[in-house]
């Protein structure tokens, strides 16, 4: 019978967040699957628990998965790690999880914490319903190309990003949507904590003057709704009006701002229904 793979969130800085459970499933397992071993062994250090671990990351992920696999299918248990969060989230063990879902191998998730999470709940943007895009790309070329993407995205963006990157892509973004609320949450759960809300210009002039440290998640307003089409009753009376003021030696251009400030109706809508019934 296949053994199980379980999925275990670790702690995003401070060890004080590893729940019980996670404690245990790590005790219990007969291997561990960690991104970096040499991080994994300081949390197992720190609970006391000696256990065999291979390393699983990006680079070896198509090797080490199929080697993976057959242990669970032998019967095996394994608990898969990342070095901080939630495995699968942004990270090669999704991979490992199809795989396994292919071949039958249970899967079990031991909920932990989330850095986009966090940042999420300590934004104060709208967080009933949100995108999060991960890390961009290295290249300019396909960062931009990813970020216009998302121009007309309303819902609130998540992303993370070095320190290196971080003014380059902030910049990045002010040129692909204008200027937007965000909030740039800095080594979550650790001694330096910090969360920092303000425009992206503000951000970009800020880290600028001081250089950005510690790993980033970025939390961004969403593009505004577009405008509500007008009501068809509204739009008919509009325009008929509008046919009257041009009748009467208004410019259309003048007839439909006039009649945008009356209505509400936007005046690009009104001056395209004019020019339609010329």
């Amino acid at each position: 019978m296949p053994g199980t793979l379980y999925l275990v969130g670790t702690p995003i800085g401070n060890l004080g967040d590893l729940s019980p459970r996670a404690a245990a499933t790590l005790a219990e397992v007969d291997f561990i699957a960690a991104e970096d071993t040499r991080v994994t062994v300081k949390l197992l250090n720190h609970l006391g628990i000696k256990k065999a671990m291979v390393s699983y990351f990006a680079h070896n992920r198509r090797e080490r998965g199929g080697e993976i696999l057959g242990r669970l299918l032998s019967g095996e248990s394994c608990a898969l790690v990342t070095d901080a969060g939630m495995p699968a989230i942004s990270d090669p063990g999704e991979e490992l999880v199809s795989l396994c879902a292919a071949h039958g191998v249970d899967t079990v998730c031991i909920p932990g914490p989330s850095a986009f999470v966090a940042a999420l709940a300590l934004s104060g943007l709208p967080a009933g319903r949100f995108t999060f895009e991960g890390f961009l790309s290295t290249s300019s070329k396909s960062r931009r190309v990813h970020l216009h993407a998302l121009r007309d995205e309303q819902r609130t963006m998540i992303f993370y990003e070095a320190p290196h990157k971080l003014t380059q892509t902030l910049t990045d973004m002010l040129e692909a949507w204008g200027d937007r609320q965000v909030a740039l949450c800095r080594e979550l759960t650790k001694k330096f904590e910090e969360t920092v809300r303000c425009t992206l210009s503000e951000a970009i002039a800020r880290y600028a003057a001081t250089p950005p440290r510690g790993e980033f998640v970025l939390v961004i307003e969403g593009a505004p709704p577009p405008p509500a089409e007008p009501d068809e009753l509204v739009l008919e009376q509009a325009l008929v009006r509008l046919g009257t003021l041009t009748a009467s030696g208004v410019s259309l251009k003048d007839a439909a701002r006039q009649i945008a400030e009356e209505t509400g109706i936007a005046r690009n809508v009104l001056y395209a229904e004019g020019l339609k019934q010329r």
